[in-house]
């Protein structure tokens, strides 16, 4: 019996990356195309929404004939159409919904609804094989999330940031030190420039939790620098980076070296934007050394931000499962990770 190639076209809306691509077979990249919107929301120090909304759909055609163009196939050639159908903005997430609903109506092409952090932890399958059970550390802008998973579509979150992400930490703190958006990256840059001089707090919550908290540590930056300023002082902006990233490293890398070691998990996944952080990635990667029978999964940085790939990664496994939207799908900005059940839909 011939094997058929199944080829996904995958859409990707959900903040400010305008993103297609198509992936063959759940682990390779056909072709992959982001239209980045960074620039546009630099000035205003953050995503602005209504820009976002507008820019997605300025791109949106732009970037699916790319896409369908670079991986020399027409809509004959797929097996489904995926989109991220949540979490995110909610007027970024209806470009890309409606896109893949037009988009599928006129071919016939079957639809599918993927959450978004679903489609970070897929990122890794684009580089190797998932092997269950497994603990995927997510750490992105919006979201810090600790997700163990016994097979694919299995998503159970035992951990989760109790009010700012990591990356919206790292944001704010740049933002105190008049860095450009986005901050996090000008953060982890000048943290290895620095010294973590400073004492700043770790909060580990209750003993044996694996949730996050990182809104006391954003203070405890910003009331160092105002006490310091009152006195006189002046405190190196790169010691305070490293003092910061520091902090956070800390816990994110003991809290998921501890649940891989509670779970026995056989995979460590790191996902999400700030899995593109130099010191995280470097922390985790001498902590799981002390862990030699776990394997640690690190995506390269192009799969680490919002990307179309990743949908598509997501998007085969659920289209494996008999997993199947409608043209009643709509955009779910608060869409949990528990409840994306793999089960059929229509």
């Amino acid at each position: 019996m011939e094997f058929k190639n199944v080829y996904i076209l995958a859409i990707e809306t959900s903040c400010d990356e305008t993103a297609a691509a198509v992936i063959k077979n759940g682990n390779e990249i056909v072709s992959n195309v982001v239209a980045s919107q960074i620039e546009s929301h630099k000035r205003f120090g953050g995503v602005v929404p209504e820009i976002a909304s507008r820019h997605h759909v300025e791109q949106i055609t732009l970037v699916l004939e790319e896409a369908m163009q670079q991986a020399e196939l027409t809509y004959k050639d797929l097996s489904a159409i995926a989109v991220t159908e949540g979490p995110g903005l909610v007027g970024a997430l209806l470009i890309g919904v409606n896109a893949a609903k037009a988009l599928a109506f006129a071919h016939g092409i079957p639809l599918i609804g993927v959450h978004h952090i679903a489609g970070h932890i897929y990122a890794n399958q684009l580089i190797t094989e998932l092997k269950f059970p497994l603990l995927s550390l997510v750490v992105s802008g919006g979201h810090t999330e600790l997700v163990y998973m016994e097979e694919h579509g299995s998503f159970e979150v035992i951990g989760e940031t109790l009010d700012d992400a990591a990356g919206e930490a790292y944001d704010k703190v740049a933002r105190t030190l008049n860095m450009p958006y986005p901050g996090g990256p000008h953060i982890d840059r000048l943290a290895h420039e620095g010294e973590p001089v400073l004492n700043l707090p770790r909060a580990w919550l209750e003993e044996g939790s694996y949730h996050f908290s990182f809104s006391g540590l954003k203070s405890a930056v910003i009331n160092t620098l105002h006490n310091a300023k009152q006195k006189g002082e002046v405190i190196e902006a790169k010691d305070l980076a490293a003092s910061f990233q520091q902090s956070v490293v800390e816990v994110l890398v003991e809290k998921t070296y501890r649940a891989a070691n509670e779970y026995k998990v056989h995979q460590v996944l790191l996902a999400g934007g700030v899995a593109a952080n130099k010191g995280l990635r470097t922390a985790l990667t001498a902590r799981f050394k002390e862990m030699p029978d776990t394997e640690l999964v690190i995506p390269p940085l192009y799969l680490c931000t919002d990307n179309a790939a990743m949908i598509g990664a997501a998007g085969h496994m659920l289209f494996q499962k008999g997993r199947r939207g409608s043209m009643s799908m709509n955009a779910n900005p608060g869409l949990e990770l528990d409840n994306a059940d793999c089960g059929p839909r229509s």
